[in-house]
């Protein structure tokens, strides 16, 4: 009699996980896999459902759980709130266009404590004409303070257009002064 195959599980674990952090800022939700960081927003963000819902047609179904990633970014941002850190070590997976993408990567390179008008942006970016376009790449980042996209004010200074709210930016931006004349 020949050998019986194993029969593949029905239900497999989903490749994907989210978990809820609190913060001084309000309740997040992270969603990662094995490898990065896909998902870091404001629970009350108007855009989770559809940034979530974008996810999953991309990458699968969304469980609740753990895993290395979603630890490291407990720790990392707990740390941050601590005033112990003032950057991020951890593996990011966000799918954008090429400008899209080289916006999140400019956004990274503003030093904590410090901000960059759109245009200071969109002129490092080599396409100063560009500002309309970096402000709608910086609203479509979804991994908030990891990706400092509170870092982007206005021409003139004032706080201007964050998806996790004003009050949360404000908070932010005096948080990371502070953190800058400790480091």
């Amino acid at each position: 009699m020949p050998p019986v195959a194993a029969t593949p599980s029905l239900i497999e674990a989903p490749p994907l996980v989210a978990t809820q952090l609190d913060t001084p800022v309000g309740e997040m939700i992270a969603v990662a896999d094995d490898r990065a960081l896909h998902l870091l927003e404001f629970h009350d963000r108007t855009a989770l459902a559809g940034e979530m819902r974008r996810i999953e047609r991309r990458l699968g179904p969304v469980a609740t759980g753990s895993t290395a990633i979603l630890d490291a970014v407990a720790r990392e941002l707990a740390e941050y709130f601590a005033g112990e850190r003032t950057a991020f070590s951890l593996p990011i997976a966000q799918r954008g266009t090429p400008f899209t993408s080289a916006v999140w990567a400019a956004l990274c390179e503003i030093p904590c404590g410090e901000t960059r008008s759109y245009g200071q942006l969109a002129a490092h970016l080599g396409r100063p004409s560009a500002v309309r376009a970096v402000a709608r790449a910086n609203g479509a980042n979804q991994v908030a303070i990891l990706v400092p996209c509170h870092r982007v004010i206005g021409a003139d200074g004032s706080l201007v257009g964050y998806g996790g709210k004003l009050w949360r930016k404000r908070w932010l931006l005096e948080h990371e002064q502070r953190l800058r004349r400790l480091f």
